[in-house]
């Protein structure tokens, strides 16, 4: 132990003066001792590990001063024009430093610099007291005034249909105080209590149009409104006097005792487009029944041979162009005579439709009611009316409008429901895509035969056949529209031609060389012969009624106001 005693009096030596260097060499001596035991040297080891913990506390207590305090930083806050002066520690935030001077902020309340911000020494805090407040106002809304022209009443005379009744919105303004100054003031809510009621005033536009006895009756839209002539063409009266008519049906039953058409609706919604009605042509003064029917785009038509029946065909209303997304789907209901509506059914479900299919679908029943064909983008064929499907006759090449719209051919059924009628998109040598082929053929499909073969080449896209009732034992005629620039048919304007079935005896008949063309539309043949003149055509030309016989030798226009868009005749 007598060599120990200096080793040990090193070790404590240096770790007081926390010289490293000295303890460890002291260690290092020690452990070479061989002839220590083996109890001895763990000892040793044990007196080692203090003597190093030892210098670590020594070493950090000498970094430490003694007495050290923390200092405290100056600030003042500014609240409600009063400014305090506080001394907080270091690292505080606006947050904290407005609770400890036991200042409370109000949701709206807005400081400077913001609530999570650290502060500094000589840093200020400016408090923003905010509130708001709402007033709620009510506002008159004048009524609209409402002119229907009436080609039964003399020129210049007026007649009150309507009285006018203003409407009532509430207007709630909100207003933002700071510091009890007013910043802004802004409203926040407009609400219509009452909806204003137009009023309905009817004008005198009589016309000097010659007066011709018609077969049937004819109905027609101008303005909005849905107009009827019976017996004669000087003999007419308005259907409907709220101008909301919006044209995407317009249909009179095969028996002339009801039209069908759709409305806008009176609100905007993002989820109706339009409604289905009905009108009693019978009644005197018609009131509409609503057939709790909505967004009908394409199609909605009678049921031949099923008295009070309809079909149609549903879109979804969608934000984006074209503004729906077409269901493609067939329905129909029966209704009676105070518009309850029965034995609803699903012909054809909700399906894509195809190419384009988003557009919609187009159908067209047979006059007797038989047999139904189908119209879309992509192609022809019939409705297999006991399972709904679709069988197609006619692969169409679809048309790349480079728009937000898609081409649908018009169809109509022969006089004999055998043969169709309809456009086909036909490819053309030289054009990159065939679906961007500026050629369009009125073509023909013949069922029984199972064959389409075309018969008026380059007819336009927009040709829209229709035939005729029987003229004799076998016979009837097509009337269609034919492009004035048949390349061009999409913006071109058209005429009409008349031939026989077959497509022999055609004859341009409407309008005459050198006029206007006509839009593109539908053309509606009367259901009989007028006099010894024969089958008349039912068109609108520059926005007006005419009357054009089949052959073109006599043309009647019937109405003046250039507001005239649908047409019927039955």
């Amino acid at each position: 132990m007598d060599n120990t005693r200096p080793i040990l009096l090193e070790l404590i030596s240096a770790a007081n003066a926390v010289d490293y260097t000295r303890l460890t060499h002291s260690i290092m001596l020690m452990m070479h001792q061989k002839r220590r035991s083996l109890a001895l040297r763990c000892s040793l080891i044990r007196l080692c590990f203090a003597a190093f913990v030892l210098m670590g506390l020594l070493s950090q207590a000498s970094c430490v001063p003694p007495n050290a305090t923390q200092s405290l930083i100056e600030i003042s806050i500014t609240v409600e024009g009063l400014t305090q002066q506080q001394t907080i520690p270091p690292g505080t935030t606006v947050q904290t430093a407005v609770e400890k001077a036991g200042i409370s902020l109000n949701p709206l309340d807005r400081t400077d610099p913001p609530t999570y911000s650290v502060l500094t020494d000589k840093s200020h805090i400016q408090i923003v007291r905010v509130r708001e407040t709402f007033d709620v106002q009510e506002v008159i809304i004048p009524y609209k005034q409402q002119l229907v022209r009436n080609e039964a009443l003399p020129e210049g005379e007026t007649r009150l249909i309507q009285p006018g009744i203003n409407g009532l919105e509430e207007i709630t303004t909100r207003h933002v105080f700071e510091d009890n100054l007013e910043v802004s003031s802004q409203v926040a809510k407009t609400t219509v209590v009452k909806e204003p009621v137009s009023e309905i005033v009817m004008v005198g536009v009589q016309t000097p149009f010659a007066t011709l006895p018609i077969p049937g009756i004819l109905v027609y839209l101008t303005g909005g409104n849905a107009w009827t002539m019976k017996g004669s063409t000087g003999n007419r009266r308005p259907l409907t006097t709220t101008g909301d008519l919006d044209s995407r049906v317009f249909s009179a039953s095969p028996d002339g005792k009801w039209l069908l058409v759709t409305r806008k609706t009176k609100e905007s919604s993002a989820d109706v487009l339009n409604t289905l009605w009905v009108i009693n042509l019978e009644d005197e003064n018609p009131t509409p029944i609503d057939l709790n029917v909505s967004n009908i785009v394409h199609y909605a038509g009678w049921v031949p041979g099923s008295p009070m029946t309809i079909a149609y065909s549903t879109v979804e209303p969608r934000s984006d162009p074209p503004g729906w997304q077409a269901n493609n789907d067939l329905r129909m209901l029966t209704f009676n005579a105070q518009g309850v509506t029965s034995q609803r059914r699903e012909v054809v479900e909700t399906n894509s439709g195809g190419i384009y299919g988003w557009w919609g679908t187009s159908y067209a029943w047979s006059r007797d009611g038989k047999q139904l064909a189908y119209a879309r983008p992509d192609a022809i064929g019939l409705v297999k009316l006991t399972s709904g499907e679709l069988l197609p006759s006619i692969d169409i090449i679809p048309f790349q409008t480079h728009g937000s719209w898609a081409w649908i051919p018009g169809l109509s059924w022969g006089a004999d429901g055998e043969s169709l009628f309809t456009v086909n998109h036909v490819p053309l040598d030289g054009t990159i895509s065939a679906e961007d082929s500026p050629d369009f053929d009125l073509t023909a499909v013949l069922f029984e035969e199972n064959r389409a073969f075309s018969i008026f080449s380059q007819s336009g896209m927009f040709a829209y056949p229709k035939t005729s009732p029987w003229i004799s034992e076998n016979r009837y005629k097509i009337g269609f529209l034919q492009a004035v620039f048949p390349d061009q048919s999409e913006s071109s304007t058209y005429r009409l031609v008349v031939m026989d079935q077959d497509g022999s005896n055609k004859e341009t008949v409407f309008p005459a060389p050198g006029l206007v063309g006509l839009d593109p539309q539908e053309i509606i043949w009367s259901p009989a012969p007028l006099g010894d003149t024969g089958l008349f055509i039912a068109l609108t030309y520059q926005g007006n009624l005419w009357l054009i016989d089949e052959h073109g030798q006599h043309t009647h226009q019937l109405t003046g106001d250039g507001l005239t868009t649908r047409i019927d005749w039955h």
